[in-house]
């Protein structure tokens, strides 16, 4: 009678906990052929129309019929994504937190919750902390991916929080891709720099396959990001111009450009 009532109690909580018990997800058995953090640029540098602008190219690019056939034609056909906003070293928040992207209605839902969240905008511009908390989002993610891309998208250089080098190089060691969307839509002023798809080139962008879609015109910028999605998803590589090489030897990128721009500035 007791071995009995053992028995049915132990089958009892089995049940039990089985109802209770957490989703694949959470036990990290979603496998996804890529987790993708879009990480994008909010600093006070970038003007509300951009933000706009910005915020409309990514809704559409997860709308569009191509990236649909894109996410399908992968080994899987579902990838994760997750979108964040970010600005100074201490100011990076998420705004839709990981989604699984395997059908119209996942996409459609996630493109509509980037389209629908208000704007805000913040104070300085901290790409290597934005990587770093990219890298934890994909470590938190709990997920099996093919590949794990962090795409940066920013209109200038790093010039807050630790070197932009060492955060990238810490990143890709990790087997991370990062790729850029440089926003070079007005001449470079006060606390820019001049040929900024060269600074995301040579000090933000690394691992394999890695590329920047520069964006130089305003309406160029929807179907840029659009295209830069699309090459994520399908995990290709940009079309490159004829390669012209200078007579003279280009000088090296100064990946502590920002940082130096912000110190002469409160120092004169």
């Amino acid at each position: 009678m007791v071995r009995s009532a053992v028995t049915l109690l132990a089958a009892g909580l089995a049940l039990l906990w089985a109802g209770f018990a957490p989703p694949a997800w959470a036990q990290g058995d979603t496998e996804v052929d890529l987790a993708l953090v879009i990480a994008v640029d909010i600093s006070f540098s970038m003007d509300t129309d951009e933000q706009a602008l910005q915020r409309e190219g990514f809704a559409q690019a997860f709308r569009s019929q191509q990236v649909h056939d894109a996410i399908r034609g992968g080994m899987l056909g579902k990838i994760a994504v997750t979108y964040m906003e970010w600005a100074g070293s201490p100011d990076q928040k998420v705004i839709v937190p990981w989604t699984i992207l395997d059908n119209p209605e996942s996409l459609m839902a996630f493109a509509d919750k980037i389209a629908s969240t208000p704007l805000r905008r913040a104070q300085r511009t901290s790409i290597s902390s934005a990587i770093d908390f990219s890298v934890k989002l994909l470590e938190s993610s709990n997920m099996q991916s093919t590949r794990q891309v962090i795409d940066v998208s920013g209109d200038g250089p790093n010039n807050q929080g630790r070197g932009i080098v060492q955060a990238r190089d810490e990143a890709t060691a990790k087997g991370i891709t990062i790729n850029g969307l440089p926003i070079m839509l007005r001449k470079p002023g006060y606390l820019d720099i001049p040929e900024l798809d060269v600074y995301y080139k040579d000090c933000v962008i690394g691992g394999q396959g890695a590329f920047t879609v520069p964006v130089r015109e305003r309406d160029q910028f929807i179907e840029a990001i659009k295209t830069k999605i699309l090459l994520e998803i399908a995990n290709l590589m940009p079309e490159q111009p004829p390669l012209i090489k200078r007579i003279q030897n280009t000088p090296p990128t100064n990946c502590l450009a920002g940082e130096m721009q912000w110190r002469d500035r409160w120092n004169n």
